[in-house]
């Protein structure tokens, strides 16, 4: 049984593939033409979200090579200090909301600084896995669908990171004690 099941991993995409074709074939589809005109439809996808994508890319290598979001973390320790808050975090929480590749770089740092096992290793986890890239996720997204009112979804998706950076620092805390 344990055999089956750490070989099913490697079988499923090929499975799902080949139902996908003979499901097509079945429904008298032209299959390969279908898929050179999905493959057409994404590469133009691409080519319009890739400006969008390259600025958001170097906003964020900038944000984190200038040192400003260590600073403003410093800056705010004090507040973030009365809440109960570590500061080492603010770093990730403003990166992660742009850009998840980056905050995993982020992440290995702490991980080096702190630990895993930490708090702030358990809060930093916790945190990259109940967090979203927000602006990410946004602009790639809503420009696909060309969706332009987006008020509703930045407030819901700004309240949900603000919830999961919460429970993230509220767990770790429980786990460490």
């Amino acid at each position: 049984m344990a055999a089956v099941l750490m070989n099913l991993s490697n079988i499923i995409i090929p499975v799902l593939v080949f139902y996908i074709v003979a499901y097509g074939v079945i429904q008298k589809c032209k299959v390969y033409e279908e898929f050179v005109v999905g493959a057409k439809d994404g590469l133009k996808t691409v080519i319009g979200i890739f400006p969008t994508l390259a600025a958001l890319m170097v906003a964020v290598g900038v944000l984190r090579a200038s040192g400003f979001l260590d600073f403003l973390g410093r800056l705010c320790n004090p507040l973030w200090e009365k809440v109960g808050f570590p500061g080492e975090l603010v770093p990730l929480i403003f990166i992660k909301m742009f850009s998840s590749s980056a905050a995993t770089g982020l992440v290995l740092d702490l991980f080096k600084t702190h630990g895993t096992d930490s708090y702030i290793g358990l809060a930093t986890s916790i945190m990259m896995s109940c967090t979203e890239t927000i602006f990410y996720t946004m602009s790639v997204y809503f420009l696909a669908a060309k969706v332009t009112k987006t008020g509703y979804t930045l407030k819901g998706a700004l309240l949900a990171t603000l919830s999961g950076v919460i429970a993230s620092v509220v767990l770790a805390g429980m786990l460490v004690k």
